[in-house]
């Protein structure tokens, strides 16, 4: 190994649902807005192309199976939102990719919870800013085990939810989804090279809103299991 002139960061990874084995993570990519009714509960109308944004690998918040994290609450905000969504694990990749190919990349799927400084989010658009400082701070990406797709299939439909100390916040099904797993991860493979240990979060249902310290967030998707987490 190469020489370096500080330590090397130690690179994020996830556990894998029933084994010792991680799976690394290389990149965090979201899809905007892919359920309906949440795009209709933040302003928009339509199937319209997909737009993404970007959270830095090193944020990711790894809960293991059965476990609650706890999650610090991230300064400069009074407006800490929850969104919780299906993750795509990729195992390859590539460029201009079809549906198929797309689908044929997904190796496992995780729950994840895209936190939202929601309050500096407002005055990024407001100002025509990025929303870098509202996605991707510490923390932010919020995932439990990665199950292999061998073990789970195709995630097409399925109930998800969150509730928040035991009431439902949050609930929807994959099939609510403007555009498909396979469709996003394809259209976002002509934006940006895609490559194994790539993690696409999906899109939340409706319902999204604030959170304050002490309170337990449960997400749960039909075949993944449960993510538990404290707002520390």
């Amino acid at each position: 190994m190469e020489d370096t002139v500080i330590p090397r960061p130690t690179p994020a990874s996830l556990a894998v649902q029933g084994t010792q084995a991680r799976f690394p993570v290389r990149r965090i990519y979201c899809v905007g807005r892919n359920y309906a009714e949440h795009a209709r509960e933040m302003g928009d109308t339509g199937r319209t192309p997909p737009f993404f944004f970007g959270k830095p690998a090193d944020v990711v918040l790894n809960v293991a199976d059965g476990a609650e994290g706890v999650l610090p609450y991230p300064p400069a905000t009074s407006d800490l939102h929850h969104e919780i969504e299906l993750v795509a694990a990729l195992g390859s990749g590539g460029r201009d990719l079809t549906v198929d190919q797309a689908a044929s990349a997904i190796w496992g799927y995780a729950i994840g919870l895209d936190m939202t400084r929601r309050d500096l989010q407002a005055e990024a658009k407001k100002a025509g800013r990025p929303w870098d400082t509202a996605k991707g701070f510490d923390h932010s990406a919020v995932l439990g085990p990665v199950h292999p797709v061998s073990s789970t299939g195709s995630k097409t439909s399925g109930a998800i939810s969150l509730t928040i100390n035991g009431q439902p916040r949050q609930s929807g099904d994959l099939s609510d989804m403007i555009w498909s797993v396979p469709e996003a991860i394809a259209y976002l493979s002509t934006l940006f090279e895609l490559k194994a240990g790539d993690l696409i979060f999906t899109g939340t249902p409706a319902g999204v809103g604030a959170v304050v310290v002490g309170d337990r967030l449960r997400g749960e998707i039909d075949g993944l299991g449960a993510l538990q987490v404290r707002i520390g």
